[in-house]
């Protein structure tokens, strides 16, 4: 059996970076809903932005995961 160990280290780097980036988009996510609770809590208001902040990170992690699925599943291609 012949490894080729160039692909396997691109897939490995790639799907690190790739995780990476989701879990920071999620993590930004996080923060606009935390902005969005601080600001109503403190002045009694909303934070659009934050709302926006956290909508945006959460559409584009979903849309991650939904073509990680599209990719895996023979059906829909």
């Amino acid at each position: 059996m012949n490894l080729d160990w160039t692909a396997l280290g691109q897939v490995a780097a790639v799907s690190l970076a790739v995780t990476v980036a989701v879990v920071t988009v999620f993590a930004f996510g996080v923060l606009g809903l935390a902005r969005h609770e601080g600001t109503r809590e403190e002045v009694g208001g909303t934070s659009t932005l934050g709302v926006a902040q956290a909508g945006l990170c959460f559409v584009a992690c979903a849309a991650v995961v939904a073509y990680g699925i599209y990719l895996i599943v023979p059906q829909f291609h």
